[in-house]
């Protein structure tokens, strides 16, 4: 894909699986909304969740956007990169609304008092890019 062609896909409203380091060197692997931050991609998590504290042990990650439900559709996008982990509750509170808001639309008073109640038991973890990789069977047209 082109660069203008990942940054639309990235912008739907898929899931993003990310990929961490386990303590033993195994990865784990969940599936995450995600939102933005900066234009960066990021996304909240618990503080205490097994991905946070992998990102802290170390913070490599890799992450995997995709779609499609035949060979001939299939696309995706996998960023490889490294997290920031951001505990400032203001900044946490706005990728938890970006998150919420890309999902399920604008947010009323009480949705926002939940998400600022929740951010304050969470993280933002920004993604800093390092590699993107991408595919697009679409364009294949029938070559593979």
């Amino acid at each position: 894909m082109t660069e203008e062609e990942v940054e639309r896909f990235l912008q739907g409203r898929r899931h993003m699986s990310v990929a961490t380091i386990g303590a033993t060197g195994q990865p784990h692997l969940v599936a995450m909304w995600y939102g933005f931050l900066d234009d960066s991609p990021a996304f909240w998590t618990y503080r205490r969740s097994q991905k946070a504290v992998n990102l802290r042990r170390d913070p490599r990650l890799t992450c995997l956007v995709e779609d499609g439900d035949t060979y001939d559709t299939l696309r995706g996008v996998e960023l490889v990169g490294r997290a920031t982990l951001i505990e400032d509750q203001q900044t946490v509170a706005a990728v938890g609304r970006s998150v919420a808001e890309r999902y399920s639309g604008p947010l009323d008073d009480s949705a926002r008092a939940a998400l600022l109640e929740s951010a304050a038991k969470r993280v933002a973890v920004r993604i800093e890019v390092e590699r993107v990789v991408s595919w697009d069977h679409r364009k294949l047209g029938g070559r593979y």
